[in-house]
């Protein structure tokens, strides 16, 4: 049986929601970030990260500068005992209509070809109305977490949301909780 995996947004769920963050100083986790993914890794999941970044399409940064801000939140979590798998990203603006550009299913499918698990069997976690869509696309079970714009975006799209959590944490028990009644 392959591996199960999480797939999480960054900016708003894992760490600070920070408009067009490019400097790595600027990569601040979210209070219950470091437990709730500790908590998922000890479930037995693997863990990587969907990401939109535009503005690299829009001119705004670089792809260093994503890599960069992408490393810093690697080490910040490393320092904390949590290791993630990959962390994907969407480097095109919204208007050039690409398929790995979140709610489009192209990052999932990276991922799940890569790391080799099925998007069907896996949770999808997001602040954001596009990372719902993903997650449903393919199947995987959606949790809104109402940590950066979630608690907006929840209003946006109940029907694409399986589960609402307060944050990661909230999120690995209700996880916890669903994996324990499919036993």
């Amino acid at each position: 049986m392959a591996k199960r995996y999480i797939l999480l947004d960054r900016d708003g769920t894992i760490i600070a929601d920070k408009h067009y963050l490019h400097d790595p100083d600027g990569v601040e986790l979210l209070p219950g970030a470091v437990e709730g993914l500790r908590r998922m890794r000890d479930l037995g999941f693997g863990l990587a990260v969907l990401t939109n970044q535009s503005g690299v399409g829009r001119g705004y940064y670089d792809d260093a500068s994503v890599h960069a801000c992408n490393d810093r939140m690697r080490e910040l979590l490393a320092e904390e005992g949590v290791r993630i798998d990959g962390v994907y990203y969407c480097p095109h603006s919204p208007e050039e209509a690409c398929e790995c550009r979140k709610p489009a299913p192209g990052l999932m499918e990276i991922a799940a070809l890569e790391l080799g698990f099925d998007p069907a069997e896996s949770y999808m976690i997001g602040d954001k109305t596009a990372d719902m869509g993903v997650g449903r696309s393919v199947g995987a079970t959606t949790i809104m977490v109402l940590t950066g714009k979630g608690a907006d975006h929840a209003r946006r799209c109940p029907e694409m949301i399986d589960h609402v959590a307060e944050d990661l944490t909230t999120a690995a028990s209700i996880i916890e909780g669903l994996e324990r009644k499919e036993r």
